[in-house]
């Protein structure tokens, strides 16, 4: 091996300082240790830079299932909202309290009150109770009401 074989294997940049990968490595977790919480040690920053990434990475992946949803069945514009906010970028933070601000009844920091989750969840456990119960007398009530429901709904 000659001298102008040293140091251009792929793996190594023009100076010879090690392989591109372990530079971007280097970087990401210098960036967290500076920017992140506060880590002990070098391990921990490394591993605060994975769950980010996989963060990231799961945040687009639910925004492009969200999209997928919006013309198809699903609850598209939640799962989007539930991508924006794993994603580690101002602007997606930004977009959340966008679309918080649009929603009547969430307040902008998306704090929902405890009565709200105590109304949604004494709703659930109604209509579950109701249709476990009464769940086939429930046809017969909507036909007296309303008429045949195949008829209804057909």
């Amino acid at each position: 091996m000659d001298a102008s074989d040293a140091g251009h294997d792929g793996d190594t940049d023009r100076g010879g300082r090690g392989s591109w990968r372990q530079l971007v490595v280097d970087a990401a977790v210098e960036a967290e240790l500076q920017t992140g919480v506060r880590e002990d040690t070098l391990e921990q920053a490394r591993r605060h830079v994975v769950w980010r990434l996989l963060g990231a990475v799961g945040g687009f992946v639910l925004i492009g299932a969200g999209i997928a949803m919006l013309p198809l069945p699903g609850p598209g514009w939640l799962v989007i909202i539930l991508g924006l906010t794993m994603l580690p970028f101002r602007w997606a933070d930004r977009t959340v309290t966008l679309i918080r601000r649009r929603i009547p009844g969430v307040p902008e920091e998306g704090s929902i009150p405890t009565r709200t989750w105590v109304v949604m969840g004494t709703l659930v456990v109604a209509f579950g109770v109701v249709s476990i119960v009464w769940g086939d007398d429930l046809r017969g009530f909507a036909a007296a009401l309303w008429g045949d429901p195949d008829k209804l709904l057909g």
